[in-house]
């Protein structure tokens, strides 16, 4: 009895606390169609000084810096009696409040019409939110439990889905505020599909498909039996799945032509973004989204860098890793559907090709290693610039430098071990995923090199094509598939011309890339194309025509205006370098026994049968 009482006085002391320090929002919709929220926060128990308020300038997920205060105004606070208070903006997105009490409520109206993983949208459909660039915070407070309510009784259809947990009175909690802005939230008269998952503890946990789009429940139940089977093919490489809060993980599909397009992973849930008329009739181009953020529940959701911890809302967090944490499961991804049976062979051939062309040709993959990549991230992860950047000699995406270097990873294991990136994976989840202990690039190392019972193995490949720019032997290791990389069009003359544009007649260059003919020939962007070889250019048909009567080696005089002043330059042509994958059956050779069974254990499925 005496137990009993105790717990029962600890209980309410609890509830106590908690409700003297949760952070609580309200939401409303009042004029969602012209795009916006009318937002309020209840903040208690502040302490004595300057409350600081502020919008997040970063996202989870999200790698570069962006100014989700812009969208803000007509934010004010009170105090607990209703008293409007002073307000600072010290910058764009912080607002300072000097002289307070014990409680402050915050109201602001948020403008919101971009469908992403990364901004709002608000219209008379739905309420798209993703949370840093939706809920203002006070500083200081991150501990703090939030609680949100929406209210939206004038639509009657509207539903709310999401990983917060739901609570009573149509509320929904978040212990903290990084669990809080990791939870996109979608309100919408969707249509869902779910299916229940049972773990290696033998705990069930709930699958969702949520989809906010114009299709019928018919599409939506058939595209969740796809879905199965990708999730199926997902468990067989980690070996269980996580274990998601509150027992559910949900598909937030958001699908209509005018989106901005995106795929944003958070710990029990993505954000999917599609620009289609709907899902029916394009079902296989989506799942490419779905597979990559599903893979992230494990990769870089619970196995995680360190430097994403903890996940900084000021700015950008500066990651070494994303090679691994975004590149590898750009790899999986695509794998993963393949082994499912919902892409062919020849997909993945073609997605490995494209691969392997960046990473040997690219002068980004040539002259910067995956971590350089993964550096960049701060200014290309959907970053905006309105000045020229020297991107494409500079920068090659870490999710395809990444995967790229998957392919090698898992190539290498198999030839040369009798293992597989999914061993690989699978102990790294077990060493720092599972017990969610982040990871640095020494632990990535080591970890290989137990696997692998071979340090010297793991040191060399770390130096070589992490920490380096050397590159692995493609052609070697493919064809022990069966696989042969070849020149794409061997004796084809290049002029480096890459994308050009054409306006009013005028053939306009895009940026020239290191090492090209059309670089060496300090041609450059913006530079308009007069005459090749004295024949007048209107057009990219004129210009491909021309290319291919000429020969590698020929040297072509060329004129141009640069700045509005006409130049004369000499091109000399190459080869063109652009290279294919292609089965060795395809090319008249013999696949052999030994090909046949590597390339099946690689490319088909993984599930064991029940």
């Amino acid at each position: 009895m005496n137990k009993f009482l105790g717990a029962a006085i600890f209980s309410l002391f609890f509830s106590t606390a908690f409700a003297q320090n949760e952070i609580s929002y309200t939401v409303s919709f009042p004029n969602a169609i012209h795009h916006e929220a009318e937002i309020s926060m209840l903040i208690p128990n502040v302490p004595a000084g300057t409350l600081k308020v502020r919008m997040s300038r970063s996202s989870p997920g999200r790698y570069a810096t962006h100014e989700f205060g812009k969208n803000v105004y007509h934010l004010k606070a009170f105090d607990g009696g209703g008293k409007l208070l002073n307000i600072k903006q010290s910058a764009g997105d912080v607002y300072e409040i000097p002289n307070h009490g014990s409680s402050v409520k915050v109201t602001y109206t948020l403008f919101g019409n971009w469908i992403d993983g990364t901004y709002a949208g608000f219209d008379e459909t739905h309420a798209h939110m993703n949370i840093p660039a939706t809920f203002a915070f006070p500083i200081g407070m991150d501990t703090r439990p939030r609680l949100v309510k929406f209210n939206y009784t004038e639509k009657k259809n509207w539903k709310v889905a999401t990983q917060l947990k739901p609570m009573a009175n149509g509320t929904y909690f978040a212990p903290n505020l990084q669990y809080f802005m990791d939870s996109p939230t979608e309100i919408a008269n969707y249509k869902t599909a779910s299916w229940q998952v049972k773990n290696t503890d033998g705990k069930e946990q709930t699958i969702h498909l949520i989809t906010h789009s114009n299709d019928d429940q018919k599409t939506i139940d058939n595209y969740a039996e796809m879905l199965k089977k990708m999730v199926d093919e997902h468990l067989a490489v980690w070996g269980e799945f996580p274990t998601y809060d509150y027992g559910n993980y949900y598909f937030l599909d958001d699908v209509y032509p005018e989106n901005a397009g995106d795929g944003m992973e958070h710990r029990n849930s993505t954000s999917i973004v599609q620009r289609t008329p709907k899902i029916e009739g394009y079902e296989s181009n989506l799942l490419g989204t779905f597979s990559h953020e599903y893979f992230h529940s494990w990769n870089v959701e619970r196995l995680r860098p360190k430097t994403l911890e903890p996940f900084n809302f000021e700015h950008a967090n500066m990651s070494d890793e994303l090679w691994l944490a975004e590149g590898f499961t750009q790899y999986y991804g695509n794998l993963l559907l393949t082994r499912a049976g919902l892409k062919t062979v020849d997909n993945a051939v073609q997605t490995f090709n494209g691969l392997v062309n960046a990473v040997l040709l690219s002068p980004g993959a040539k002259n910067f290693s995956p971590i350089e990549a993964s550096r960049y991230a701060v200014f290309a992860d959907a970053g905006v610039a309105i000045d020229q950047t020297n991107k494409g000699n500079i920068f090659t995406s870490y999710y395809t430098y990444g995967a790229a270097t998957a392919l090698a990873l898992d190539l290498r294991l198999r030839a040369e071990f009798k293992l597989t990136l999914d061993d690989y994976m699978r102990a790294l989840w077990k060493a720092y995923g599972k017990p969610e202990i982040a990871y640095t690039i020494p632990d990535l190392e080591e970890t290989l090199a137990v696997l692998t019972k071979n340090s010297a193995f793991a040191t060399d490949f770390f130096k070589k094509y992490i920490y380096g720019t050397d590159k692995n032997d493609y052609a070697k290791l493919l064809l022990n598939a069966g696989l042969v990389l070849q020149k794409a069009n061997p004796n084809k003359a290049f002029t480096g011309f890459g994308r050009i544009n054409v306006l009013d007649g005028k053939v306009i260059l895009g940026q020239t890339l290191i090492g090209t003919p059309a670089y060496q020939a300090d041609l450059d962007v913006d530079d308009v194309l007069l005459t090749i070889d004295g024949t007048e250019l209107k057009d990219a048909t004129a210009l491909s025509t021309l290319t291919d009567a000429h020969k590698p080696g020929d040297v072509l005089k060329v004129t141009y205006l640069h700045r509005g002043e006409q130049k004369t330059t000499q091109l000399t042509l190459t080869e063109n370098p652009a290279l294919e994958i292609v089965p060795i059956e395809k090319t008249g050779g013999t696949l052999t026994p030994a090909m046949q069974t590597f390339r099946d254990k690689w490319l088909s499925s993984q599930v064991k049968s029940k």
